[in-house]
């Protein structure tokens, strides 16, 4: 089956009785297709008055301007054959950032005859020839206009941005199961997921949260997931909710899950250097290592959100001293871990006794670093670090990837110490029917849902398969997910399934 993205205008071409209007009403929604004849029964007589045709097409000219500007994809259901008006509608696409995808009906002649013949109103049988004539032209001319693609009428699939690939890419059925049917690369051995919490909209409020935690803690580890983190932030981030929306402190979270589970790894993503005190995280983390039974992951990130900062009196310094602080800490850190009370001095930090007892139960505590700065943050992290964690879409991983393999071998250290981590949002349903069923329930009222749906990976379990192996391919070995619907108990199931077939290649 054939994929689009979402949004993308998709103008089909060929002669009358072609069977454009059939294919279009079978895989996309109404409010989607722009048809001459549906406007001209608006502006004339009826779908056949041809007098109204003139002003049916400037109606269609209209109404795509203004779908493609909001980013909708919208099916152009005209016959095509005009080169001119073709070009209008390809520059409309350019315009607004959207992909234009030709559909070429190469039906036979006789069939397209024979069709017409069935139909209670037929094209005349002069204009219908007309057409037939002209469209060997029209079909060759299709190729070099400068189309994202020129597709024939098979079934396809407009799927969230994120999961088309190229343009006409195949993908599988969607039908729900346990496991995903579809072509993926085979992921490098080991990727491991992690679940990220960064919302704690429990139903019933504060005084469910505990429960509603910890249902969501263990049943991430019957899912598969190989962690569980949390922000570090003690009021909920702009991008993500209001600041009065229930926000947990990170460490006392962590310690709570340690109880609750008994597989997950747990650790922040990522913790601030600029919360507290680099000795004062040391004990935090070796603290959690022991309660967790050797599970703590440290993640580390510059801090970034002054307002936070500020209302609890905590200052956040220049960039540069950030950085100063970032590095003594990952410095640090490993000395406070280790045995005996060593002094440390660095760039801003000077601790007389590194002493931390109990130490963790790990012989090594993993450092991860958040942020994707490729001078400084990645070089950090290739150096000090035992992961690196990036956002973004494919392209800008393999970037990253590849930028932080050659920050690996200038400071003469194996890349393969160092893993790229990525940090993504998801929304996965059973199938496509399902996925759109979520999206209207989730998306904001005044965003459109294709854009919505792109902007948290909504898609299928196949689609998600295919998504993280082809991560896995670009050097990711781990994906931190935030489900936009963890709140729903089957919401981390059915990211199990992904999980569940990823590791069945």
């Amino acid at each position: 089956m054939l994929r689009l993205p979402a949004p993308c205008l998709v103008v089909l071409v060929g002669p009358g009785a072609s069977g454009k209007s059939t294919w279009a009403a079978a895989h996309f929604p109404p409010e989607a297709v722009v048809s001459s004849d549906r406007l001209r029964a608006v502006v004339g007589a009826g779908e056949d008055d041809v007098t109204a045709s003139a002003d049916a097409l400037r109606l269609v000219d209209e109404i795509v301007a203004l779908r493609v500007g909001r980013g909708l994809t919208t099916v152009v259901d005209t016959l095509g054959l005009d080169a001119g008006r073709r070009a209008t509608w390809r520059e409309l696409a350019r315009a607004a950032g959207v992909p234009c995808v030709a559909v070429a009906f190469d039906t036979a002649a006789a069939e397209c005859r024979e069709r017409n013949r069935s139909r209670p109103k037929r094209i005349p049988a002069d204009v219908l020839a007309g057409q037939l004539r002209a469209w060997p032209a029209v079909r060759e001319a299709l190729g070099s206009e400068g189309y994202a693609d020129v597709i024939a009428p098979e079934p396809v699939r407009v799927v969230a941005a994120p999961f088309a690939g190229s343009l006409g890419t195949a993908s599988a059925p969607t039908a729900p199961g346990p496991a995903a049917s579809s072509p993926v690369a085979v992921p490098r051995a080991g990727l491991r997921f992690g679940l990220h919490l960064s919302q704690f909209a429990a139903p019933g409020g504060a005084p469910a949260i505990r429960s509603w935690l910890r249902d969501v803690a263990t049943a991430a580890e019957d899912a598969g997931f190989d962690a569980v983190y949390v922000m570090d932030h003690f009021r909920q981030i702009p991008h993500v909710g209001r600041p009065f929306d229930d926000m947990l402190e990170s460490f006392t979270t962590l310690a709570y899950l340690a109880a609750c589970t008994e597989r997950v790894r747990l650790g922040t993503l990522v913790a601030a250097v600029t919360h507290r005190s680099v000795p004062l995280l040391a004990k935090t983390v070796a603290t959690l290592d022991v309660v967790s039974g050797g599970r703590a992951v440290c993640g580390l990130g510059l801090g970034w959100f002054a307002a936070e900062q500020a209302a609890l009196g905590i200052s956040l310094p220049p960039v540069a001293e950030r950085y100063a602080l970032l590095e003594d800490a990952l410095r640090l850190l490993p000395v406070m871990w280790g045995p005996g009370s060593k002094p440390f001095s660095g760039r801003v930090l000077d601790v007389p006794e590194a002493l931390c007892y109990p130490r963790p139960l790990q012989e090594h505590v993993p450092l991860l670093v958040g942020g994707a700065g490729e001078r400084r943050t990645l070089r950090l992290a290739a150096e000090l670090a035992d992961a690196a964690n990036v956002f973004g879409d494919l392209d800008t991983v393999r970037r990253k990837a590849t930028v932080l393999r050659a920050h690996c071998a200038d400071v003469g250290r194996d890349p393969d110490q160092v893993d790229l981590t990525h940090l993504t949002t998801v929304l996965v349903g059973d199938d496509d029917t399902h996925v759109a069923r979520l999206v209207e329930e989730h998306r904001p009222r005044r965003r459109s849902a294709e854009s919505y749906a792109a902007s948290v990976h909504a898609g299928t379990v196949d689609d998600h398969v295919e998504r993280f192996g082809t991560l896995a391919e670009a050097g990711v070995a781990e994906v931190m997910v935030r489900l936009v619907d963890v709140a729903d108990p089957t919401a981390v199931t059915r990211m199990g399934r992904v999980i569940a077939a990823l590791r069945q290649r």
